[in-house]
Parts: structure tokens; sequence; C-alpha cells
């Protein structure tokens, strides 16, 4: 049975329809995406999650725009006016727009001037002018001025409101001004002269005009933005003139006295009727597109942000800095477990630098300390000196770390069920040292939308933002993989089929059970059945098992075709797993079947040479340069290390290791035209700056990677 859309959706992607089905068919049996992607290449011509994605995006899209048809064909049907010329119309429109278009002579709506001149006979005077064969309009209009209609004037009005509201809803006519717009509209703000004061936030969009089809996400954001802080009235335009002759070609046909209330009339519906909803229409499609754009940056950061590289393992000191009420101080094992907690007073009022390094010391020494994690927020360059200058007996590494969102974790209910007997300072602590140990784990019990990884976030549509982040989180963690062990209830619920309920169940039964021995035990979990197992079992690592290859990201469905490998190069499973020169001597075609393909046998391969392989690389300790401690200390021409904390549709944000970031345009990321800077930059990735103007009063710092060697 042929999958609805699926042609459609193949030919705008230009992917195979084959393929497409394919997909389709998967997700309407309950596939992930993760799974898909990573599982069934064969059948969906080897699409990555990115292609899958957009696959879905355009099914939902044909399917809404497939119930508005449907809705819209009822409408017109129940007012008994749906003839067979427009239902074959409304059937073969490919757009929302056209279907808008079809609809609006026939939608419900309040009385317009039009529909007021109609009740006062004026229908009859609208389509003698529409005719334009008559040479004395006046003359006519004098026979329906009667009743309500006081004199010429007035009839001839009515007689326009009709016929402007037969030109608005013209088809032709309205994607003829679309077109137009398509190709000419500009964008326009202009501050509100009354509160130039408190618009200084706007002061770059006070007067600026830029083609709406060439307007950046982030700009048509912040000017949309000040338009609903009150501060910028925006408007979308084309040219008046434009617009009129292209609808007065349509509509004007003669040049006697009819056809100039014609063009009367056709000048009223341009600016009354047609202009503003063709506005909204295309200020919308803007909106969208900004939406897009913007949610495409969230994400990026966001999966660079949870890929972050983890210390691992490692018995943590953390540190969440602070001057009046001091640094918060926590050690956790290895695990995250909180082993101790305490406030100590390096900085100024308390200046406590001796007894808070003797601490220090002595909780290192105790714990058997090997990583300090400090947050990056106030007093991060002051506690970092600091905590360099203590002397250990030990090796201890010191990491600065991204702490956006660890308030929001420490004040949040899961944080209050895991430490309910202490308070957010010592919550807001244990994050960031877990967030050293494993970025992902600690990510993931934070919401999204709060970790600060775009800009904008409270601009766009709240909806897709939060479906296309949590998206993110559920590809990130999958192409990870957890171990089933260890895993906490927040990463699981995002392992491909499983979903908060089977999470906390599967964690429930660990702890009656002492863990997991296999893969297949998952199966014994109540409400596990074997369509979750399939979607969730390649993502899961159980470390231990009889089986090796239940640690890998080979997936149960192949355990067979591996013992086989094995087998065939007289091996047992655990001598095969990375055992390069008998895995490089398979010859891979030799496996090839109906339903398991070079794509999948290559997957399994590469695993068998790097089991359980995790795709983020190992954390290094990073120092910003300990000369610069304000604004105050830049000069042009510096070459200093920074941090990358954001990446905007327009450059990067760069944490020299001071209160304010430096910017690193678009056009000083390289000397070739940069498109999209996360080609050329990513969240955390540390890199050489060179300081290219310094603005202290407005506390900018531009910053350029041009001719700096990294």
């Amino acid at each position: 049975m042929s999958i609805p859309f699926s042609n459609q959706i193949a030919n705008q992607l230009n992917l195979n329809p084959k393929h497409v089905e394919a997909a389709l068919t998967l997700f309407a049996e309950g596939a992930t995406l993760p799974f898909v992607a990573r599982y069934r290449k064969e059948m969906t011509g080897s699409m990555d999650e990115v292609q899958l994605s957009e696959v879905t995006r355009l099914r939902d899209t044909f399917e809404n725009l497939e119930k508005r048809r449907k809705t819209i064909l009822e409408a017109i049907e129940e007012k008994g006016q749906l003839t067979d010329d427009l239902r074959s119309k409304i059937e073969q429109a490919s757009t929302e727009a056209e279907l808008e278009d079809l609809y609006l002579p026939y939608k419900s709506k309040r009385k317009t001037r039009a529909d007021k001149a109609r009740e006062l006979g004026l229908e009859g005077l609208a389509k003698i002018l529409m005719s334009q064969q008559e040479s004395d309009p006046e003359y006519r209009a004098e026979q329906f001025v009667k009743g309500e209609v006081e004199d010429v004037d007035a009839a001839l009005q009515g007689a326009r409101d009709i016929i402007a509201e037969w030109v608005n809803e013209n088809t032709f006519a309205r994607n003829r001004v679309r077109q137009l717009f398509t190709r000419q509209a500009e964008i326009k703000s202009k501050v509100i002269a009354s509160k130039k004061d408190e618009a200084q936030a706007y002061q770059d969009y006070w007067d600026m005009s830029q083609e709406l089809r060439r307007i950046p996400s982030h700009r048509y954001l912040a000017m949309r933005r000040g338009e609903q802080e009150g501060f910028l009235r925006v408007s979308i335009n084309i040219p008046q003139e434009t617009a009129l002759e292209a609808l007065n070609k349509i509509f004007v046909k003669s040049r006697n006295q009819a056809a100039e209330q014609v063009e009367q009339a056709v000048a009223d519906a341009y600016k009354r009727l047609l202009k503003p909803s063709i506005e909204t229409e295309f200020a919308t499609e803007a909106k969208q597109k900004a939406d897009e754009g913007a949610i495409a940056i969230f994400n990026k950061n966001l999966r660079q942000l949870l890929l972050t590289a983890p210390v691992g393992e490692k018995r943590t000191l953390a540190i969440d800095p602070g001057f009046r009420t001091g640094c918060k101080v926590v050690c956790i094992d290895a695990q995250g477990n909180l082993l101790h907690n305490e406030t100590i007073f390096p900085h100024p009022p308390q200046n406590e630098s001796g007894k808070a390094a003797a601490k220090i010391s002595r909780l290192v020494e105790t714990f058997q300390i090997e990583t300090i994690a400090i947050g990056n927020g106030t007093a991060s360059r002051e506690t970092e000196r600091f905590i360099k200058k203590v002397r250990f007996n030990t090796d201890v590494q010191v990491f600065v770390v991204n702490e956006a969102g660890a308030s929001i974790y420490s004040a949040s209910k899961v944080a209050r069920d895991e430490f309910p007997n202490y308070d957010v300072t010592v919550r807001g602590s244990v994050s960031i040292g877990r967030r050293l140990q494993d970025p992902l784990a600690e990510l993931v019990k934070i919401d999204a939308k709060s970790i600060g990884v775009g800009q904008y976030q409270h601009d766009v549509d709240q909806k897709k933002l939060q479906e296309s982040l949590d998206q993110t989180v559920e590809w990130v963690v999958n192409q990870v993989g957890v171990q089933l062990n260890t895993a906490s209830v927040y990463l699981l619920k995002y392992i491909s089929g499983i979903g908060p309920t089977l999470a906390q169940k599967i964690v429930d039964y660990r702890k009656e059970n002492n863990g997991f021995s296999s893969r297949n035990e998952l199966l014994k979990v109540s409400g596990l059945g074997q369509k979750v197992y399939e979607q969730a079992a390649g993502f899961i690592r159980v470390s231990g098992s009889k089986n090796v290859l239940d640690n890998t990201a080979v997936h149960p469905e192949s355990y067979a075709l591996v013992k086989q490998m094995a087998k065939d190069v007289q091996l047992s499973l655990s001598e095969l797993i990375g055992n390069k020169e008998a895995i490089e001597s398979i010859d891979l075609n030799a496996y090839v079947t109906d339903q398991i393909g070079l794509p999948t046998l290559t997957d399994v391969k590469q695993e068998l040479l790097k089991p359980g392989r995790d795709p983020r690389q190992k954390a290094k300790v990073f120092e910003f340069d300990p000369n610069v401690k304000s604004i105050a200390d830049l000069h042009e021409g510096m070459i200093l290390p920074g941090v990358v904390s954001n990446v905007t549709y327009f450059g990067a944000f760069v944490n020299i290791g001071i209160k304010e970031n430096g910017l690193i345009h678009v056009s000083e990321m390289a000397d070739a035209f940069v498109s999209d800077p996360s080609e050329y930059v990513s969240l955390d990735q540390n890199l050489m700056v060179k300081v290219i103007s310094v603005d202290a009063g407005r506390k900018r710092i531009a910053l350029s990677l041009k001719g700096v060697k990294q």
C-alpha cells in the first residue's frame, strides 16, 4: 500500500521515493528517528537524521494541508455554494495560500463595507461599473439613489466598496501582488519619537530598511521584539505605484469614466484590504523563516554543548564562585555522589584566602580529589587564580565549567528529589562538578531552553523550539549511548523507544535486582516488549555482560552475523573485538543478504574495531591570559586565548576571561565569505583570538580569527 505524500516529499527533497516511503512506513509502525537513521540504512538509502527530520516535517505539513482542504470543502458545501469547478480548484491547490484565497469569498467574517452596500441594493451598479461600458456612471448611479442611499456620491462609493472586495478576493490578483512582494518587499523599522530615550537597546533599528528576502533571522526577530515592546514601528512594503500598476492591468479595461471608478476601487482595495492582508501573510512567513533560522542555531549550539568533552569518572571538587556570599564547595565521588559540602570566603569583603586555601588543600587530600571544577559565573576568574595558588601533594587538574542552567537545575523538582536535605547552593555546585564529569548526563536534567545556547529564545515559536531541542537531545543521547546499570532516569528517557515511564521502571528493576546482567534482561522490565527492545537495545550498553557485544553499538539483531564472522576467522567473539588485523581481513560482501547490506555491515565493522567508542573528545585544561582581568586591560592587536560561549547567525561570542564577552563577526572569521559561523567555530571551543577594537563605554569588544594561528 502506498504511503500518502511519499512522492511529493521525495520530489521536494530530491530523494528516492522508495526510500522516503520506507522511512514513513517505519515511522508509522512506531520506529524512532535515531533507530531508523542508525539501524535501517538499507531501507532508507542511508538518510541521516537531518534528512529524516525533513521527511517527517514535510509529512506533517502535507497532512495539515489535507486537513485544511477537507475543512474548507465541508464549510463551503454546508453553505450550498460548492460547485464542481470550485471543488476541482480546491482539490488541486498545492499551498495553504492557494487554499485560503479560494476560501476567502466564502469565509464567515464581520459585516464589511461591501456587505452593507449590497444590502442597500448597490451590487447592480457595481456590475455596471465593472463592465466599464458606461460613459456616464453618475447618471446611472442616480437610479440607485433611494432609501438610505442619500445621493450619487454615496451610490458610487458603495459600488466601489463592492468592487474593492471583488478585487481583494480575486485569486489571480492576490497571486500577482504576492509575486511583487516576493521580489521587492522591504521591511522597515522606525523608532517611535517619544520613546527614543527608552529605546537605546534598539538604536541599530531606529531607521532601518532591508530587502525582506535577505534579512537575517536575528535582525528580523530584533525588529519585531522592538515593535512588541512599543519602541519601533515595523512595516513590510512594496512601492505602491508598482502594485497599483499591476492591479490596474488586471481590472481596468477601458478609458472612460466607469474605468476611473474601477481604478479608484482598485486603489482602495489595495490600500485597505489587499496590502494589509498580504503584508500580514509575508510577516507571518518571515517570522516562520526567522524562527527556523534561530531554532537551527539553537540546535547546533545545543548539540555541541551536549557533546562537550567529559573528564570521565574522576573524584571532583566543584566550586560555585561568589564574592560576598562566598564560594560554595562540594566534593563528589567518581559517580557524582555528594560526599561533602561547605563554604569558603577567599574574596572581598571577607578576604579569608589563607583559611580558604587550607580548607581546599585538606579536602583534596581527604577525598583524593583528581579534578577541580569552577563555575564560569561571577568571581570565576578570581576563584581560578586563587585555586591555582594552592599547593597540592598530587596532580590536580583545574577546569572552568560552563554553568549555564545550573541555577535552573538547582531549584527544580529533579534537584529537590536528588538532594532533599540540601539547599540550592549545594545542588548548583554538585551540578557544576557533574557537568565536568559527564556534561551530557547532567545537562539532560535541565530544560534545553534554559541552557542559553542561542538568541531570541523567547521570541520564536515556543512549541517548535521545544520539539526541536528535545529531538536534538534525543539524537545526541542515542549517538553517545548509555550504560544501562548507571544511567539516570533523565538519560534513559531519551533512549529510542523508552520515554519517562519505562525509564523509571528500568531504574526500579535495576535497584530491585542488583542491576542488569545483559541487554536481553531488559525484556523482564514490566511493560517493555519486543518492539521497544528493538528500538532501544542498540543504544544501551551493559558492561560486564557475558556477551561482549552487549557493551557495543552492535544491535542484537546482528549478533548472529558477528558470531559467524568470528567463526569464519576462527576466533571467539572476545578475541575478534578490537582485533584490527582480523577485522580488516573480513570480506563484508560475503555477508550481504536481502536484509543486511553494506551500510549495516560497515557500521558493524567500525564498532568491532572500536567497541563502545564515545564520540566525544576528552576534556582538556584551558587557561585564560592571566594579565587580562577587565576590559581596561585590553588593547587592539592583543592575541588572547578564549572559549566560544555562543554561536549566532552573525558571528560568535567568546569568553576571554572577563565580564564582557567579545564578538567575532562573520566577516572576521575567515578571509573567504562565511555564510554559516558554525562551520568555523563551535560552542565551548578553545581558540586564540585577536582584539581589533574595544569600546569600553558600550562594553563592546570586537575580535578576529584572521591571521591568528590556532
